[in-house]
């Protein structure tokens, strides 16, 4: 009996050996992730934290090289590379996903969520994780979602109402359904690329922009554009989306790091943008932006229906759509 239990520990003790040197010879693999914002904004700082918990967790084996400042293209640009296996991950905006996974123009939908908390609790729980899921067969594994915060109009002129919208040459994303928001709005929606928009209010090629606060800030077009107006139009967050043909390369326990990393970085990511929010509303007011509070929401909110009915047409989009109203 003693003999039989010796054996087995020399046995075990060769196993974990031998766990050891495999766990040792095993290949370092370095991510490359893409995001078009600078390295203080808080998609670059929380990508550059779920880089520090993968290489912490395992002792430097996976780590992740983030190129910001868009080094690697523009969201669309990347969005392809990452289709193709050029480019592992990407952070991007729900909405430059749509034409290519097309549940994620739901959470970019207007006035879909009620406040940023309902929006956390949404795509935190079941109806998050659907629309993840849904974009595997696209080419695409959905890790997490970034705050990206309410987006609101930027002009020359306060917007207080619908009634101020119209006619004007607001820049949008380049996505159908943001043009389709614009021209809801009763303005000429003009998509074009985030790089070109502080020449378009400059010299008049556009009218008005619409972003969040930190956009506004950070792509410095509070200089030339001095009201942002709280429309809160939309809560379109920021998705974290890594490459279905790398992912395919990675063993399974690689895989749960890697998404296990990723959902840690959003409780950081939260914590940035509550900052960064602040201290860009600061910034923008000390410089003389006016900030809009009293506007009629509703106006907007009751022109939505022909987006909602344009873009919300199967019955899995109509009933996501419902669950997220549903959650409390």
């Amino acid at each position: 009996m003693m003999r039989a239990s010796k054996v087995a520990a020399a046995v075990l003790l060769v196993l974990g050996c031998l766990n050891i040197a495999h766990a040792a010879d095993a290949p370092k693999i370095e991510l490359r992730v893409s995001d078009v914002w600078d390295d203080d904004y808080p998609t670059v700082r929380a990508l550059r934290n779920m880089g520090e918990l993968l290489s912490q967790r395992t002792k430097g084996r996976i780590t992740l090289k983030v190129f910001s400042g868009g080094a690697l293209g523009s969201e669309k640009e990347t969005i392809e590379q990452v289709k193709l296996g050029a480019l592992d991950i990407i952070r991007v905006n729900s909405s430059a996903l749509n034409n290519t996974c097309p549940m994620t123009v739901v959470p970019a939908l207007p006035f879909l969520f009620r406040s940023i908390d309902h929006m956390h609790k949404a795509l935190d729980g079941a109806p998050g994780e659907q629309i993840l899921k849904s974009c595997e067969k696209d080419g695409f594994i959905g890790l997490a979602y970034y705050d990206s915060g309410a987006r609101s109009i930027y002009a020359k002129k306060p917007v207080h109402s619908i009634a101020d919208t119209k006619g004007m040459k607001i820049r949008v994303q380049p996505s159908d359904m943001w043009v389709s928001v614009a021209n809801a709005m009763g303005a000429n929606a003009t998509p074009m690329p985030l790089g070109e928009v502080y020449t378009g209010l400059k010299t008049g090629l556009i009218d008005a922009a619409e972003n969040n606060i930190p956009s506004y800030e950070g792509a410095k077009h509070f200089e030339v554009v001095k009201y942002y107006s709280k429309t809160e139009h939309s809560m379109a967050p920021e998705m974290v989306m890594f490459s279905a043909k790398k992912w395919a390369t990675l063993s399974k326990a690689d895989q749960a790091l890697v998404k296990e990393a990723a959902k840690s970085s959003v409780i950081q990511n939260r914590k940035y943008w509550a900052d960064r929010e602040n201290q860009s509303l600061a910034k923008v007011t000390a410089a003389g932006s006016i900030i809009v509070s009293d506007v009629d929401k509703k106006s907007f909110q009751d022109a939505m229906g022909p987006v909602y009915a344009k873009f919300v047409t199967t019955d899995e989009a109509k009933a996501l759509v419902k669950a997220i109203q549903d959650v409390k």
